[in-house]
């Protein structure tokens, strides 16, 4: 049994690391960076229907986050921290609604747990600070689940609007997968039980005439900024319809190949970002996905009552659909790491909660044990050598926290919470808090765009004389700038008294034409979403970066 106490415990301390992500580590370049500079864009230009990206009409995302974000930019500022605050409120309310669901099938150690796992996976902690449209995905998703299962069981009309409403608020996160999510898990819930019936409940048609008359704001917004005006060209492609675009290009053209990205197309791919994502329960996970389908198979197909089949086949039907897909991103998989969690608390709990896998026990505990040693190793190498700013203390601090997890290992007392999960929940907590308030700042010192915009800030540059002239776009820089700055790709577009962020390596150029020519800040960047060993290594980092100027063209103050 696992006590409220340690519950708690272990949730705050997953609620400490998002937290510190939030607050100390800047928006990531690309896609989030990008996200956070259309809220702040939206808000600016009080357009909440029409969405556009550094002046041009956007189409690759709904709305959902961009209205959320700007909202919350409007009551907190224009800060990181108040642009991730909507993602971390629906992360939570994907952990309890994966715990609810839990709840309705399976004991209350089995709902904890599967709370516990979601909340402390490695893709949540990345999710704080790297905020992406899946984030809240998860929650409408993990919500609507837990609604559409409360209402099959209870029969009460407020979970069935609440089920068709938050399939209507995923829509308008990341379109229709939100949709067919729940329709993947409960298709072989209904056929398992042989409640046939499930399948022509005439309730079905207020909700989805429900999520129709959810999705109009949006379908207003998209046909005002699309339909009306057909042949808008929109990264590269002529768009003749934003509501078809929408509906169906972005999502179903991924297969039927209207859909312009084609980018890892096999079918094993979001399983392998998964040993990465869904650590540390990984191992775990696939163990329990074999269990449960083995369980099927002897049951012959055939579920009872108070048995389910949502998380199974749930899990399964939709990483099927999306790994057939022609474009696949790493977080797409994230919007079903509910079910997964549900799964792996099952197998958890036959492991450490009865005597039906004592065999088990001892192999997987040392396995995960070698895990959990090896990432405190790579902390303290990344503490101790990659950034010379690092305090020693905080080394030596990780360095405790390696002797700590080999003490709960070698001095393990009987009573309390199984060790697999004490040492699990110590390890990613503490692995996070360290990377979240000390690695990922020092990275991030890298990143061009905050780095840029903090100068303006210091030096009291206004962002509407900065023009960007041969140098790598960084959509955090019009987020922290919080103003579009503009780029010129020809010297001969600059004037005198503007002020220009351009590469070293063109001021040679640049002095000729502008002799007056000021330099008021020298840095360096790296693209850091794509970490490579000879830039983590600080006697070769420098070969890796490109150095970059802010210069006044006609030296004047």
């Amino acid at each position: 049994m696992i006590t409220n106490r340690t519950m708690l415990l272990v949730l705050a301390s997953c609620l400490l690391a998002w937290l510190l992500g939030m607050i100390f580590i800047p928006v990531m370049d690309i896609d989030a960076a990008q996200y956070a500079s259309i809220s702040r864009e939206m808000l600016d230009n009080v357009s909440f229907l029409q969405v556009y990206d550094l002046g041009k009409d956007y189409l690759d995302k709904p709305p959902m986050l961009f209205w959320l974000s700007a909202i919350s930019m409007k009551i907190f500022g224009v800060h990181d921290w108040a642009y991730r605050i909507p993602s971390m409120l629906f992360a939570m309310l994907a952990v309890y609604s994966t715990y609810r669901l839990a709840l309705l099938f399976y004991n209350k150690t089995i709902a904890q747990l599967s709370a516990l796992v979601l909340a402390s996976s490695q893709a949540m902690f990345l999710l704080m600070h790297d905020v992406r449209c899946d984030t809240m995905l998860m929650g409408w998703v993990a919500f609507s689940l837990w609604q559409m299962a409360e209402w099959y069981e209870n029969r009460k009309w407020t979970h069935f609007l609440g089920a068709f409403a938050a399939i209507a608020g995923g829509m308008m996160t990341k379109g229709p997968i939100a949709l067919m999510v729940p329709v993947f898990a409960f298709v072989p819930h209904f056929a398992l039980r042989r409640e046939w019936k499930q399948y022509f409940r005439w309730e079905y048609i207020p909700g989805l005439l429900l999520i129709a008359l959810l999705l109009v704001p949006m379908s207003i917004g998209l046909y005002q900024q699309y339909d009306l005006h057909p042949g808008k060209i929109v990264n590269g492609v002529p768009i003749q319809s934003g509501l078809r675009f929408y509906y169906w290009t972005q999502s179903f053209g991924r297969y039927t190949g209207e859909n312009q990205y084609h980018e890892m197309s096999y079918f094993t791919f979001l399983l392998e970002n998964m040993l990465w994502s869904f650590i540390p329960w990984i191992i775990l996970f696939l163990a329990g996905l074999v269990f449960a389908c083995r369980d099927i198979i002897r049951k012959r197909f055939r579920l009872g009552k108070t048995e389910e089949c949502i998380t199974t086949g749930g899990f399964i039907l939709t990483y099927c659909v999306l790994a057939r897909s022609q474009a696949q991103l790493p977080h797409y998989i994230f919007v079903v790491f509910p079910l997964a969690s549900v799964i792996t608390a099952r197998f958890l709990h036959s492991l450490l909660f009865t005597e039906n896998l004592k065999e088990w026990k001892k192999p997987v505990l040392v396995i995960h044990a070698v895990i959990f040693v090896l990432l405190w190793c790579a902390l303290i190498v990344l503490m101790t050598f990659v950034f010379k700013n690092i305090p020693r203390v905080i080394a030596a601090a990780a360095a405790a926290g390696l002797l700590a997890l080999l003490y709960m290992l070698f001095r393990n007392r009987n009573g309390g919470l199984p060790l697999l999960l004490k040492t699990a929940f110590f390890t990613v907590a503490g692995i996070n808090i360290f990377l979240n308030s000390f690695f990922y700042p020092n990275l991030l010192k890298y990143q061009l765009g905050n780095t840029a915009a903090a100068v303006l800030q210091e030096q009291k540059i206004d962002p509407a004389k900065l023009v960007q002239y041969k140098i790598m776009e960084s959509r955090a820089l019009h987020f922290y700038a919080q103003h579009i700055i503009r780029r010129k790709e020809t010297a001969d577009q600059l004037r005198p008294d503007e002020v220009v962020l351009t590469e070293k390596d063109s001021l040679s150029t640049l002095q000729q034409q502008f002799p007056a020519m000021k330099t008021i800040f020298e840095g360096e960047y790296f693209g850091i979403t794509m970490l490579t060993l000879p830039f983590l290594n600080p006697a070769t980092r420098e070969k890796e970066v490109t150095r970059y100027v802010i210069a006044d063209l006609d030296g004047k103050p």
